[in-house]
């Protein structure tokens, strides 16, 4: 029984740093994807995304409640991405 158990955790262990490692890896290929769209658009004249000048009329307009659901819908973006996109929007100001 204990055997089983010592078995059944390392496993466990094993299949969490597995997936760990796997976690990093794709998080350091987002970073790069995200540095070659970023030098992409800088070089095509492109700074931002079109939608920005609309999240921003309806953060002035004291409606950002609207804007998050605008660029979620918009951006596919989670609700906490969609709160930090309108939050870093507003900092911008």
């Amino acid at each position: 029984m204990e055997y089983m158990l010592i078995s059944t955790s390392i496993l466990v262990l094993l299949i969490v740093i597995n997936l760990w490692i796997k976690v990093d890896k794709l998080e350091g290929r987002i970073k790069a994807i995200q540095y070659t769209l970023d030098q992409l658009a800088s070089q095509s004249g492109v700074y931002e995304n079109p939608i920005n000048d609309d999240l921003r009329n309806l953060i002035k307009a004291g409606k950002e409640v609207k804007a998050v659901k605008k660029a979620r819908e918009t951006l596919g973006l989670s609700l906490v991405e969609g709160k930090e996109y309108i939050d870093k929007l507003k900092s911008e100001k």
